[in-house]
């Protein structure tokens, strides 16, 4: 399925829940799955999932994810510490056909995770408001790309945006048999550590706020 049809989809669909994308996505490798559940009743939609020192899958490691949603069914985040390049924003609406207009410069590309890295989401600041969009918590919203990259293109768009390719998921159950393990950290979410901080940085910052020493 072509990048296009396959995001036409998601617009379509408004949503996670009517994607079912909870209930069928895979397990990582490298991350087992549990089904004897355990795990500390907290669900951390809106926080952010720190990988642990532990996990050496090059896909997760030192990476930091925000969690758009978590509960019974499963969970869904965006890695939002990895920057993978640059492409033309230009170009990138023409391959909507969305005319680009005057818009200008470069859309930095992130790895959001593993599975359907076909699909694109974009993680903004919440005073961005579309058919499209979905807050999530606090100062952040989610909407499907190319959405909210078009409207800032245009001057009207979030002030502060994230584009990532692909997402992370986990079935039910699976995320909290991972924290038990000791797989990942839990760190509270700001627009600075999520929108500015990359890299090593960002993992760094996340884990001094998860209270764990460097």
């Amino acid at each position: 399925m072509s990048f296009v049809r396959a995001h036409r989809l998601v617009l379509a669909a408004m949503g996670l829940a009517a994607l079912g994308l909870a209930a069928v996505i895979p397990a990582p490798a490298g991350l087992a799955r549990t089904d004897d559940g355990g795990a500390a009743g907290v669900y951390l939609t809106g926080q952010l999932l720190v990988a642990a020192p532990r996990i050496l899958d090059p896909r997760f490691q030192k990476t930091v994810i925000y969690m758009i949603t978590h509960d019974a069914q499963g969970a869904f985040g965006l890695i939002v510490n990895r920057a993978t390049g640059k492409a033309s924003l230009k170009k990138f609406l023409k391959g909507f056909g969305i005319e680009g207009g005057e818009a200008g410069g470069d859309l930095v590309l992130h790895y959001g995770g593993p599975v359907e890295t076909g699909l694109g989401f974009v993680l903004h600041s919440a005073e961005f408001e579309s058919p499209h969009s979905r807050k999530v918590a606090g100062a952040f919203a989610w909407s499907p790309a190319p959405a909210a990259i078009e409207a800032a293109s245009q001057g009207h768009g979030p002030k502060r945006f994230l584009f990532t390719l692909g997402y992370s998921g986990w079935g039910p159950r699976q995320l909290e048999g991972e924290i038990e393990r000791g797989d990942w950290l839990i760190a509270p979410a700001d627009e600075t550590l999520v929108f500015e901080l990359k890299g090593d940085e960002a993992w760094e910052k996340a884990r001094e706020r998860a209270g764990v020493r460097l």
